[in-house]
Parts: structure tokens; sequence; C-alpha cells
């Protein structure tokens, strides 16, 4: 459960934040921010937490992992609040709603930190209340760049306990979650030592809610066995096809046979008995009353060459699974074992371990990855990528992507499960299928899209070359603007 507000002022009091030096900001997950403060009680960190059910403001005595890569906001703050000192910190009456004020040379920011589990946000404005940033960007309220964010001037008035010892002060405020029976709040007798701030951080790390090691372990077990045991499926499947394939041999040797036996096969036959000159057993094979005996021992070539062909990427298949699945064994030990919270939740919060995964599978793909907005596309850059990525790395579901009338590459867009493409998505497909083509130069062109069920691969034709079927068009024109951002987000650079 969230802090309620008596918690929320006894918090307050124990910190004695005004005075304290705001030294860096870290944000480890999109939903937690903490700030490294320096003052007369030394060196802390304050934690703000929006994570439902587990809404809090207090001390930490727990590190915080950093980002992978720098977050939005924590960079806005940095750039603002950095080495300026707190003036202020106290609860907006009942509200929890904590309003942290903070003077940086001669400017001063207000930071509002509104702990509802249904609507928590982290607010920055300046001292008129234009909102300069948002932890979370929510334009259905106005909370977002240029908007306003005063929840003192709203109708009514309470009086507000100071943080700091000081006298208190009144504020206006009637932006209250709570319905008109108000409810009656008392302070949580935890267990441990020490003040109240150090007895809620041991708390919420060992068993309050959401953001509580057996809750996020237990998010991280139904993470990774679903992908285990997914994985674990699929690979059984490849080794099935695998002993199927390892056949092949006797397919080559059925041609042979009905070869040899070419003058024994007649028009409308559906099965031949013969001896099989390699082992000298009798054999009866299967026949297609329509074709000639020639062609009869062409199809069982054309399945043997397949079969063949297809036995080595099988296997390399095989083990690239096997690799993974060992991988995503060894990681969910080593989550099991884990002791920091903060640790673990950042890490399911960035995809339960599929960013370094995702990494490791951009390098190995073959062509260009392009991340953009939790979507991926994937551009094959001549017939051999191509080809691969056909065969390898997308599904029947997935996008693909083609100039009309123009050689040039395959894109694809993954697939993600329950979501619809949007026009944008789409729209930048489009712009790096004509960019890496033949008609780059036109400035525009038609493309092709359909999904990659619908490919046949063309019979006899070269490598990589497909037909589509049930395909739509789509006419684009070159975005330079918008080129410049998907280069910005090419995985891999």
């Amino acid at each position: 459960m969230s802090l309620n507000w008596k918690e929320i002022n006894l918090i307050l009091e124990e910190l004695k934040l005004p005075g304290s030096q705001i030294q860096k900001v870290i944000q480890s997950a999109y939903d937690l921010m903490a700030f490294r403060l320096y003052g007369r009680e030394g060196a802390r960190m304050l934690l703000v937490s929006l994570s439902p059910g587990a809404c809090r403001i207090h001390e930490t005595f727990r590190s915080l992992p950093k980002t992978d890569k720098p977050l939005r906001f924590a960079e806005f703050l940095n750039s603002r609040i950095v080495n300026g000192r707190i003036e202020e910190a106290l609860q907006l009456g009942d509200n929890r709603i904590v309003r942290i004020t903070v003077r940086q040379g001669e400017k001063h920011y207000r930071l509002y930190a509104r702990l509802w589990s249904n609507a928590a946000n982290l607010i920055c404005t300046d001292e008129e209340g234009l909102i300069l940033d948002a932890m979370r960007r929510l334009p259905k309220r106005g909370e977002l760049t240029g908007g306003r964010y005063t929840p003192e001037h709203s109708a009514g008035t309470r009086t507000l306990p100071r943080s700091d010892g000081f006298p208190q002060k009144e504020a206006q405020t009637g932006f209250s979650e709570a319905g008109p029976a108000k409810r009656e709040y008392g302070i949580r007798e935890l267990e441990g030592e020490g003040s109240f701030n150090k007895k809620i951080d041991s708390f919420y790390a060992g068993q309050g809610g959401a953001l509580s090691l057996e809750a996020l372990r237990e998010q991280a077990r139904r993470n990774f066995e679903g992908s285990i045991g997914r994985l674990a499926a699929s690979l059984e499947r490849l080794r099935e096809k695998e002993q199927e394939f390892s056949a092949a041999e006797t397919l080559r040797i059925s041609g042979d046979i009905i070869l040899a036996n070419i003058s024994a096969v007649k028009n409308g036959d559906e099965w031949l008995e013969a001896d099989n000159f390699y082992t000298g057993e009798k054999i009866r094979l299967k026949l297609d009353p329509k074709k000639s005996a020639a062609a009869q021992a062409e199809t069982y070539y054309e399945q043997y060459r397949r079969q063949k062909s297809g036995l080595e990427d099988l296997r390399r298949e095989i083990e690239t699974g096997e690799k993974e699945k060992a991988r995503l064994e060894e990681t969910l030990s080593r989550l099991m074992e884990e002791e920091n919270p903060f640790a673990l939740h950042k890490f399911l919060k960035t995809g339960g371990g599929r960013t370094s995964a995702a990494r490791e599978q951009d390098r190995r793909r073959p062509g260009l990855s392009f991340r953009r907005r939790d979507w991926l596309i994937i551009v094959g850059r001549d017939a051999a990528e191509n080809d691969e990525l056909l065969r390898r790395h997308v599904k029947g579901n997935d996008l693909w992507l083609h100039v009309r009338d123009f050689p040039g590459s395959y894109v694809f867009i993954k697939q993600r499960s329950g979501k619809t493409v949007p026009l944008d998505i789409l729209l930048d497909a489009g712009n790096l299928a004509l960019f890496y083509s033949k008609g780059r130069n036109n400035g525009e062109g038609d493309l092709f899209y359909t999904q990659v069920k619908y490919l046949r691969r063309a019979r006899g034709g070269p490598r990589g070359l497909v037909i589509p079927t049930q395909e739509k068009n789509i006419h684009i024109k070159t975005d330079e603007a918008r080129l410049r951002e998907l280069e910005q987000c090419r995985a891999g650079k």
C-alpha cells in the first residue's frame, strides 16, 4: 500500500530537508526517482516512487542502479536543480501532494510529488505554476510542458505543517482524492529500529506490495518461466523437424530407384514396387498418377535438396535456441538471489533482461535494425540479407514492405502482440524502404506491403525473391527529417 498523509508528514519532519543541497538526480526506472542530497545530516538519498500500490517519498538506504540510457525527466532536472538548495519541503494539507521548493542561483523551482496510486506524478514548475516538465506527461490533465499546476490555489484553506520546524503557514487547497466522508488514518507500527524513514524503507523492500522483493521475484519468475517454456516447446518442434530432415537420404534413393525402373512406371500408376539396389530389399514408393516417371524422380530429388540444405540451418537454429534457453535459466537463477529491490525493479522495467539480449540480437541479425517507440523495423540491404531475414528472423504476422518497380531492400516491421502498426511507424518503414532502393533519387515512390505469411517464394527465381499476395499499396515521399530521426534510433550504433 502507498503512504498515507500522516506518514508523509512524519517522514518530512524526520528528514528536515530545507537547507540540503541537491547533488544529483537519478532515475533508475520510469517510475522511480532519487535525489542525492547533502545537508546538516550528511549525505542522503531521497526516493520518490510513483509505482501503483507503492507511491511514496522517503530516505532510502539502498543503492539505485543507473539506467542503460539517460531518461528524459532526470536529465531535465539535472540541468535545472543540481547544486540548488531546498528552501521548503511540505505536504499540501492531507492531500498527499508534497511540494519542494528549490533555489538555483536567482531562480526558484517547485517540485510537486503527487503520491496517488491512481494518478501519481512528479511535476516541475516555475514560481508561477508554469509546468516546465513532468515525469509522466498527461495531456488530459494538462500536465505537460506549458501547462499549469497550482494545487495550492484550489478552493478551500488548510493549515500546512512545516517539515523544517518553522511556524506553520497556510495554503489553499481543495485538491483531494478523498470523498465527502473523511477516512481516519494512522501511522503504521513497523518492525525494526531507527527512524520511520528507515523502517518504511525496509518495509517496502521486504513486503511493501508491488516493489517488494517477493513481488518482484514472482514477476521475474512468471516472465522468465513463460519465455523458457515457449522456447523449450519451440526447440522440441525443431528437433522433430531435424529427425525428419535427417532422413533426407531416403528421398534421393527413392529418386534413383524410380529412374532405374522408369520403363516399369506406367501413366496413372499410384505405386511402384521395385528392388532397392542399395540394400537388396523390396521397396514400395508412392507415385503421383498425373506425373511422368522422370517428373516423379525430380520431385523426390527436389525434396532431398531442400531438406539437406535446411538440415544445417535447423541445427544452427537449435544451437542458438539452446544457448538462449541456458542464458534465460541462468538469469532467472541470478534474479532469485538478488537482494536489492531497486535493481530487480529496474531489470524488469527495462524489459526483464530483454534489453541486453535485444542488443545482442541486433548485433547478430543481418541488415539494419531501428527501434522506434517500442517497434522494431529491420532493413535487409541486399538479396542475401533479405533471404536470411525471411528464413530466420521474421514471422508470419510481421509486416513486409518493398518499393514497387525498383530493386531494393526488404523492410520488416516486427509485430507486437495485440497491437496494430501505427501509421507513423508505417511511414518510417516506407521511408526506409524507399531510401534503400534504386528509386531513392526520385524522392517518392509506390510501395507494396503485406504480412510475411502472404509471401511465397518464386519457383526457380533468384535467392530471396518473393511474390506478395493480399498486398496493399502506399505512396511515400522522402521525408528527410524523419530519416534523420530514424538514424538516431538505429540499433547497434
